[in-house]
C-alpha cells in the first residue's frame, strides 16, 4: 500500500529532519513538504495525503488551525502537531481537534509511537 505523508513546517531544516525520522521509522513512505499552511492545504487539494506531520509555531496560520481544517477535510487522517511549544492548552487543543502532540526537538523515538499507531490505522482501512 502507498503511504504519503506531509511535512509541514515554515523551517527547511526542520522539515528535513522530520523527513529523515519519518524515513528511519518507514522507508518506504512518500514524504511531501510544505512551508505553511496555505501551501499545505494546496498540497492536500492536488494529491492523496495519507498522515500529516504540522509544526505549530507557523506564520500566518498556526499548526493547529491547520489540523482542524485537515480534520474536517479528512476526519480519519491520521495528524502530529509537533512543537516545542509543551503548554497545557496547545496539547488539549490537539486532542480538540484528535491530533497526536510530538515534542521537538524531533527525534525517531519521538515520531516512533505516533507512525506506528498512524500504520496501523492505515492498515486497518481507517483512512
Amino acid at each position: 500500500m502507498h503511504t504519503t505523508v506531509l511535512i509541514v513546517d515554515d523551517s527547511k531544516l526542520a522539515r528535513i529532519v522530520a523527513g529523515k525520522a519519518l524515513a528511519s521509522l518507514q522507508p518506504e513512505w512518500e514524504r511531501v513538504e510544505a512551508g505553511n499552511a496555505h501551501d499545505a492545504l494546496a498540497v492536500v487539494r492536488e494529491k492523496k495525503i495519507d498522515v500529516a506531520m504540522i509544526d505549530f509555531n507557523m506564520p500566518d496560520k498556526d499548526g493547529l488551525e491547520l489540523a482542524a481544517e485537515l480534520r474536517a477535510l479528512h476526519p480519519t487522517m491520521p495528524i502530529a502537531v509537533i512543537t516545542a511549544n509543551i503548554q497545557d492548552e496547545v496539547i488539549a487543543r490537539a486532542r480538540e481537534v484528535n491530533a497526536t502532540f510530538v515534542a521537538k526537538p524531533l527525534t525517531e523515538d519521538g515520531l516512533r509511537g505516533f507512525i506506528a499507531g498512524a500504520a496501523l490505522r492505515l492498515r486497518s482501512g481507517g483512512a
